[in-house]
């Protein structure tokens, strides 16, 4: 990349550390190009954008994007990634993984209508979002000149970090005593490093101002809280049967979730790059939706359909997990999700205690469980004597082993 031909760069922007220093190390190392900040609204609230376009542009940008992408963000990748189940490595539920791909499209569609030179982005050398963010950059502009100020300059620590800002005057919400990297959308809220770095280290979860998204389960109300929601063709489109918006159903479940100190994990990683991370994540809504719509499941699948699913959603996960959603894999794969999701159709309701999510009762019109032939009782559908034959063909092979075995004396 030739430095003198970036007179234009598009800034994926969040007023954070990292963001905050790299407009003006961008007009110090890239001919005081101008820079155009692009903050994405994916829910991470509105206190974590208030401020940011005096903040842009007292910094070096010559003006903000707030892109509002919270409805957009639900429906096509929230939604369609609940609806595979997709959990990577069972437990950690993508909050990051599917924003940064609906992020990435934006800022492309902004850098062509600003005919910028080139996109930044303020992703470490370490971690999973550079990928996620470049994959979606060459997704729909593959030969747009892409910025990683952190494989290019000198800093080399989150402390570095906060000393530039000191030296440029740039205002900071954190502390080096607070220093957390953190990633809030709609979906969760991720925590790493301090006293994580050390998986040996519990979680401070009852720790004033550590958990931002509920309370832990020692914190949560002595009272069981229920809910009832209905999904359909594996979206929740209800909650205690009022209909709501996406965002707004979400935005519910986090408060019912969080107030009952349910989705806390705390996880070690295999990340793409090649080491193990450790990072604690908040996803209480999320947690209660992955939860009913399993449940439905169980009862509207058939077996071979559920049981083929699940690995779908690992590889489905592993997809996300690395970047690739703009792929024809993925696309391949959510085709498939839809067309098993046609009879997904019910309500689930549960119990929220303490951390704990309790089955409290599972309907749906297209039901597979039938209580005339699983019942213990008397019936006229279901003649036991059947299962002779099957159990004899389904052990012949085995049976035929065990032959062979006694005739050779082993």
């Amino acid at each position: 990349m030739d430095k003198k031909n970036i007179k234009k760069v598009v800034l994926a922007y969040s007023g954070g550390l990292d963001t905050s220093i790299i407009i003006p190390w961008l007009k110090e190392n890239y001919n005081n190009c101008e820079v155009i900040a692009v903050a994405a609204d994916v829910g991470q609230g509105s206190g974590e954008l208030d401020g940011l376009e005096e903040k842009a542009q007292k910094t070096g940008a010559s003006k903000l994007y707030i892109a509002d992408l919270k409805k957009q963000f639900v429906e096509d990748y929230i939604w369609e990634t609940v609806k595979a189940d997709a959990v990577y490595e069972n437990k950690y539920l993508l909050g990051t993984s599917f924003a940064r791909p609906l992020i990435a499209k934006r800022l492309v569609e902004i850098a062509q209508a600003e005919g910028a030179d080139a996109i930044c982005h303020g992703c470490t050398g370490k971690g999973n979002d550079q990928v996620r963010f470049e994959l979606g950059i060459k997704a729909f502009a593959p030969n747009m000149p892409i910025i990683a100020p952190w494989r290019e300059w000198d800093i080399k620590s989150r402390d570095e970090e906060i000393d530039y800002a000191e030296a440029h005057n740039i205002p900071l919400k954190i502390t080096r005593e607070t220093n957390y990297s953190k990633d809030k959308n709609l979906w969760h809220l991720s925590h790493e490093g301090l006293d994580l770095e050390d998986p040996a280290n519990e979680p401070q979860y009852n720790k004033p101002g550590f958990l931002e998204l509920g309370v832990s389960p020692e914190q949560a109300p002595d009272k069981a809280t229920y809910v009832t929601i209905h999904f359909e063709k594996g979206v929740a489109v209800s909650l205690d049967g009022q209909k709501l918006c996406a965002v707004d159903l979400l935005s519910q479940l986090n408060k019912l979730g969080g107030d009952n100190g349910i989705g806390l994990a705390d996880i070690v990683e295999n990340r793409l790059v090649g080491m193990k991370s450790r990072g604690v994540y908040e996803t209480p809504g999320g947690t209660i939706l992955y939860h009913a719509h399993n449940k439905l499941e169980e009862i509207c699948l058939d077996k071979d359909t559920y049981h083929y699913k699940q690995g779908i959603g690992d590889k489905f996960a592993e997809l996300v997990y690395d970047g690739k959603w703009f792929t024809p894999l993925r696309e391949a794969l959510s085709a498939f999700v839809d067309s098993t999701q046609e009879t997904v159709t019910g309500d689930v309701k549960l119990k929220l205690y303490k951390g704990n999510i309790i089955d409290a009762g599972v309907t749906s019109p297209y039901s597979l469980y039938d209580e005339d032939i699983a019942t213990f009782s008397e019936d006229e559908v279901y003649d036991q004597s059947d299962a002779n034959g099957f159990i004899n063909l389904f052990g012949l092979p085995l049976k035929v082993h065990a032959l062979k075995k006694m005739k050779l004396g082993k």
